[in-house]
């Protein structure tokens, strides 16, 4: 049964694939097809959202250099408080072959709901980034992106270190000392190759089986500072930034679980 569910899937990855990439010709004349025609109401339903920037906004190049990685930044407009804060933001990039390509959950102890990553862009497509606030409200933001290719591109021939380094880790500070009581900015990379099962081996010229990050939790001295349900979408070695707020010094702790149960798991001491 899991090995046809699996054979399903890659059948319908496949399928999503040749879609994209035919349809990347006229996306840009029909910018809002996959959105109205499916996706808003598969992920939100009915609920009202409210377009613009005024709570979150979303940067991207409008042409890609590099389809499989692409840079994007979410920037929100409103403080982390206990009364009112973003608690969600769902990225949605319409027209890949999996349009979901992450969720993440913010608290009031994250001090901004920021974040920057690189994502996979595999056709000409609007990037969507929907923010609910912690009264239920939804707030979208979203740019149009030319690239193409991004979640089929090649594997490298490298993909043995790859592997051999997966789930290796490491946190970045913005400043050596952090401020107490404030948003520092920190910076978590990632060693994973994360496959998206639509990529062929430059080597054995197979497709590869998806194999990629789908959990991410950050907390820092025990409280949750970042969590995330990631998909395809999110590039090859992840790197995020993101702010926390120490109320004193701590560790800030990362874990990681990948869609084959891998699971690991880096520290990083911070000093006021």
């Amino acid at each position: 049964m899991k090995q046809l569910i699996a054979l399903n899937k890659g059948l319908w990855l496949a399928l999503a694939y040749l879609l994209a990439v035919t349809g990347s010709a006229f996306a840009a004349g029909d910018e809002e097809a996959a959105w109205n025609g499916g996706l808003r109401q598969k992920f939100f339903g009915d609920r009202a959202i409210e377009e613009g920037n005024q709570i979150i906004e979303l940067t991207a190049p409008y042409r890609a250099e590099d389809p499989a990685l692409v840079p994007i930044q979410i920037n929100s407009k409103i403080p982390q408080t206990k009364d009112r804060y973003i608690k969600t933001v769902t990225l949605i990039i319409d027209n890949n072959p999996v349009p979901f390509s992450a969720n993440f959950h913010f608290t009031p102890e994250s001090g901004k709901a920021d974040l920057a990553m690189r994502v996979r862009v595999n056709a000409y497509t609007h990037i969507r980034a929907i923010a609910e606030t912690n009264d239920g409200k939804l707030h979208m933001n979203k740019v149009f992106v030319k690239a193409s290719g991004g979640c089929s591109a090649p594997i490298g021939t490298d993909l043995e270190a790859a592997m051999a380094r997966m789930g290796k880790m490491k946190f970045k500070l913005d400043n050596e000392k952090a401020a107490l009581q404030q948003p520092n900015l920190a910076q978590l990379l990632i060693s994973h190759p994360n496959i998206t099962g639509l990529q062929m081996d430059q080597l054995t010229r197979m497709i590869k089986p998806a194999h990629f990050v789908e959990e991410l939790k950050v907390s820092f001295n025990d409280k949750p500072v970042l969590t995330a349900q990631t998909d395809i979408a999110i590039s090859a070695d992840p790197n995020f930034r993101f702010y926390f707020v120490p109320e004193t010094a701590g560790e800030l702790k990362a874990e990681i679980r990948d869609n084959k149960g891998n699971q690991f798991s880096a520290t990083q001491t911070v000093t006021p």
